[in-house]
């Protein structure tokens, strides 16, 4: 292919390339060749008397099977053997001709090596620099699709027998570089798919071939999911555009694949999450670490990352598997949170914590006055590990999906002072970005929903309705476009009052997404609450005692008064007591007997209620 961009053609002879061994090893030797293996990669040789690790890190045989082999294949002929000149390592006897640099260093270095960026000059340069088309930057994950192309698994029918992995364009034109712009290729495909793919479609096209052509480079990771499998291989060349059977493989390029695949169920949520993603190629970089780590147990980590422990760039790598790998974990409450809180039993805030953990969402529900909201914001703050990490929001019957979640706003330019809508992230899309930041992932954030059941939860939602359920799963967002799925570590926590009969009002959908809880006057941690927190004070008794009567009164459930009533300073002063029952409990209860004609002072007033205690 010539070059649209005016770039020089490849070189028909490269410079030596040399590649330092470990902890502070000698230089091997090699050189790029301009001939091309089976599947499309460019071929390296090392050359003779070029030294090699004497031994390969735990994972090597797994992550990189065929250059393992080769490797034993080598040793078992004598081309690689004991080293006469450099005692302790290995060295080559004659020139070995690999598949790819990859492949090169990684028998001499005996793990998974980016020989792009690892054969350097002797003045330092990357073997990346020498070639046309090659993309900057680290080394990217790719997820490509190709399990249902035309109705063909081509995932096992090519791929993983030829080595390669292929992207479907039949109509674009040949010709067309690697390193083209995003917008000459739009172009392009507006031309050659006019009539035949619909706007967004071609939209789709545009941003896959890019990725496939501009973007994807030797030395990236790339996946794919066929029969409910994972397969991870390393690309190790540059792409090819070809006439292919149907039209399913016009565009190709070189990748050594896994010899075993990972069942796709047991795979981590993050990973669920972004291998959803309905694209025909998708950027994984943010996930790259849990791909690398894949098939390797904490034990084989630790042994090599010892290994690799003077080698920089791979002890990055493990470092960042090793960060991807902390488990998020809910610390367990005790009986000093239990005190704290005056809750009767330490066991009973180990239950929310069970099903926060289990369900993700819990809903804390009951009359007014029963502490709801206290408690969700304490045991938020607790398992979270301080208020950083909970955010609270309060639904009321105007709250919408763009107050939630996103949605586009009027905002002033703060030069121009001039009013436009622009997209604005809403308390749970802000939330959701800060726990799935790097090195928040292990950490649990909370979502505090208070009066949850007073919105249009539907309306509200919307397509975040699925994702409560779905947690391994992403969506297109209404608003950005975004693919986005909701970070394992963010758990909701919503109160409901019901005093209102709203929560009658609650659909079936959100009962099977909350686990919901109940804090009544009638029973614990709620019925002694008062009691405990008067104890606490070294106050007298009455006042629950008071309660106590007053809500054995009151036959409905819904309507009993909670204890927060009379947990205040204020209550305690001069004539406390008696004004905060004329003028917060009284109302509620006239309220509830609205129209039956009760007299309210006469059946829930203090003088009634203290003549049934004497």
């Amino acid at each position: 292919m010539s070059d649209e961009h005016g770039g020089l053609p490849e070189p028909l002879e490269y410079p030596e390339f040399l590649l330092r061994l470990p902890s502070g090893g000698p230089l091997a030797r090699g050189r790029l060749l301009a001939e091309k293996g089976t599947n499309g990669s460019q071929k390296f040789v090392v050359l003779a008397h070029s030294p090699a690790r004497p031994g390969v890190v735990p994972s090597f045989p797994l992550r990189m099977p065929s250059s393992h082999r080769l490797r034993q294949q080598l040793i078992e002929e004598g081309a690689i053997r004991e080293s006469a000149t450099w005692q302790g390592w290995l060295e080559t006897v004659r020139d070995i001709e690999c598949n790819s640099p990859s492949a090169a260093a990684e028998i001499l270095v005996g793990r998974s090596a980016n020989g792009w960026v690892e054969w350097k000059t002797a003045d330092g340069h990357p073997l990346a620099d020498f070639l046309n088309h090659m993309g900057w930057g680290p080394s990217r994950a790719w997820l490509v699709r190709g399990s249902n192309v035309s109705g063909l698994d081509l995932v096992q029918r090519l791929w993983l027998a030829e080595q390669r992995v292929t992207l479907a364009a039949s109509r674009l034109r040949q010709g067309v570089e690697q390193g083209v712009s995003k917008d000459r290729l739009r172009s392009l495909i507006e031309e050659d798919y006019s009539s035949a793919a619909t706007y967004n479609q071609k939209l789709e096209l545009v941003e896959a071939v890019h990725a496939f052509l501009s973007r994807m480079k030797p030395g990236d990771t790339v996946c794919t999911i066929s029969g409910g499998r994972l397969y991870v291989g390393e690309v190790t060349g540059s792409a090819e555009q070809i006439g292919s059977d149907g039209g399913r493989s016009n565009l190709r390029r070189p990748v050594e694949w896994q010899a075993q695949g990972f069942a796709y169920d047991v795979l981590p949520e993050e990973l669920q999450q972004k291998l959803s993603v309905q694209h025909d190629v998708v950027d994984l970089t943010v996930v790259k670490p849990l791909l690398d780590g894949l098939g390797l147990s904490d034990a084989e980590l630790a042994a090599e990352a010892e290994a690799a422990a003077d080698e920089g760039a791979v002890s990055a790598e493990i470092a960042a598997i090793t960060e991807r790998r902390r488990e998020l974990e809910l610390p367990e409450p005790d009986e000093a949170l239990a005190a704290e809180l005056l809750v009767h039993d330490a066991a009973w805030l180990r239950e929310l914590r069970d099903l926060l953990w289990d369900e993700r969402q819990l809903v804390l529900y009951g009359p007014p006055g029963t502490g709801k909201t206290y408690l969700a914001l304490e045991l938020a703050q607790f398992l979270g590990g301080g208020p950083e990490q909970v955010k609270l929001v309060q639904f009321h019957p105007s709250y919408a999906y763009e107050d939630f979640f996103e949605g586009f706003r009027p905002k002033e330019d703060p030069d121009t002072r001039e009013v436009a809508f622009r997209l604005t992230a809403g308390p749970l899309r802000e939330l959701a970005d800060l726990a799935s930041r790097e090195g928040n992932r292990h950490i649990p954030h909370f979502l505090i929903i208070d009066e949850i059941n007073r919105a249009n939860l539907a309306k509200v939602f919307g397509e975040l309705y699925f994702l409560l359920e779905y947690r391994n799963k992403s969506v297109r967002l209404t608003y950005s476009g975004d693919d986005f799925a909701l970070p394992p570590n963010l758990f909701v926590i919503g109160t409901m009052n019901t005093a209102d009969r709203s929560i009658a009002l609650v659909d079936a959908a959100m009962r099977r997404r909350f686990a919901f809880v109940e804090l009544s006057p009638r029973t614990e941690p709620t019925s002694g609450l008062l009691r405990r927190w008067l104890d606490a004070q070294e106050r007298d008794s009455e006042p629950a005692d008071l309660l106590d009567a007053l809500n054995s009164r009151i036959e409905d459930a819904d309507f009993r008064i909670g204890p927060s009533y009379l947990m205040k300073k204020g209550v305690y002063r001069e004539g406390g007591l008696e004004r905060t029952w004329r003028t917060k409990i009284l109302p509620l209860l006239e309220e509830h007997h609205y129209g039956e004609g009760v007299d309210i002072e006469k059946r829930y007033g203090l003088a009634a209620l203290r003549e049934s205690l004497s």
